[in-house]
């Protein structure tokens, strides 16, 4: 079941984002947020954009959102979308149900423009969001530092055609 994120789900969602912080360079993120910070993330992301949770047998596996990609009123019609899958749920599908009801809520929204930050390289990421239709549009080199390494970032893009 998909559904909107609450603040009863923060635990669970710190539970999700943990490892990509300890583990990966997926987000350059260096220590997990605390419950409070990440309850204050959770709250600012809900006043202007969906934050869904796919919930299966009544735990958390896993999220996504949308956020704001610039802070300029041209940008209005744009955001960026982000996704953590809980590493046992991985392989499932989720992360596909996700997007699909992200993308038709920020659609119905009027946004036209999907962006996805990346570390690069990713691969299963990439291919994840080529299939749903992005086109790398942006590559860093060597723009975050994380677990004595420097990592390349890119941004992936998704137009939202008007259907008139």
């Amino acid at each position: 079941m998909i559904r909107s994120a609450t603040i009863d789900d923060v635990n669970e969602l710190l539970d999700i984002y943990a490892p990509y912080v300890e583990k990966t360079a997926i987000t350059f993120e260096y220590t997990v947020p605390s419950f409070a910070d990440f309850e204050n993330r959770l709250k600012q992301t809900l006043l202007k954009f969906p934050y869904l949770v796919y919930q299966e047998d009544g735990n958390i596996l896993g999220y996504a959102y949308a956020s704001t990609y610039k802070d300029r009123a041209a940008y209005d019609w744009s955001c960026e979308v982000s996704i953590y899958v809980a590493e046992k749920a991985r392989g499932k599908q989720i992360g596909t149900k996700l997007y699909d009801a992200l993308e038709k809520e920020l659609t119905d929204m009027g946004m036209k423009n999907f962006l996805a930050c990346i570390t690069y390289p990713n691969d299963a990421s990439i291919a994840f969001h080529q299939k749903r239709g992005y086109e790398k549009v942006a590559h860093f080199t060597k723009i975050g530092y994380k677990f004595d390494k420097w990592h390349d970032m890119i941004w992936m893009q998704k137009r939202v055609e008007d259907k008139s």
